[in-house]
């Protein structure tokens, strides 16, 4: 299954909620709030009463689309949490938001993830000071996020500077914006989180 490219506004209205999915956009100028129907010639009509397996499944499709996955390394995700010790629904979480796409754009290099992951791929990152072009690299506690010094002559990264200092990063985070560095002081727990879905809804999904 090939990466959807189209106009993401549609995966909002399709959910029914705001996916963050343009970063600050979404905040000024939201598709959803001036259409707030499902897309197609349908979408208008009175919604039908939706069984158990449907609700699982939008959550499902919600998680994937906020943080930009398919569904093949979802369900890989997925597996590996329900292996760890501990709640499943937390362990997913905590995975999906050490990704390194994840990562560049909560400490706000990025708007949005998708461009987060266009970054990343580039090569602008490094991981401990070595390069790491992998947006689905799993970083762990202490580890150090740091944009190249290549990449710090940039015009993006030097107005991505100015732009720091007016964002805050999760409590789990420290940015160094002198350093264009950011590090992962601990993992985040589900208060840390504020996501548009119900992620033990996924957990459901996968277990029946």
């Amino acid at each position: 299954m090939a990466r959807y490219t189209g106009p993401v506004c549609r995966l909002c209205r399709r959910e029914g909620v705001k996916l963050f999915l343009k970063g600050d956009k979404c905040i000024t100028n939201c598709t959803l709030e001036r259409r707030p129907t499902r897309p197609g010639q349908h979408g208008s009509g009175r919604p039908r009463k939706a069984s158990g397996y449907a609700l699982q499944l939008r959550e499902k499709q919600k998680v994937r689309r906020t943080y930009g996955i398919l569904e093949r390394q979802f369900r890989k995700h997925f597996d590996t949490a329900a292996h760890r010790p501990g709640k499943t629904s937390e362990n997913l979480l905590q995975i999906l938001e050490m990704r390194l796409d994840n990562l560049v754009y909560r400490l706000g290099f990025a708007d949005s993830r998708a461009q987060a992951r266009q970054l990343v791929c580039h090569g602008h990152f490094a991981v401990n000071g070595r390069k790491t072009d992998i947006p689905s690299f799993i970083a762990k506690p202490n580890d150090v996020i740091t944009v190249r010094e290549r990449s710090k002559g940039l015009e993006y990264f030097k107005t991505r500077a100015l732009l720091l200092a007016q964002k805050g990063v999760p409590a789990w985070l420290d940015l160094d914006i002198t350093n264009m560095t950011g590090r992962v002081t601990s993992l985040p727990s589900r208060t840390d989180l504020e996501l548009p879905f119900e992620e033990q809804k996924v957990i459901e999904f996968y277990q029946r």
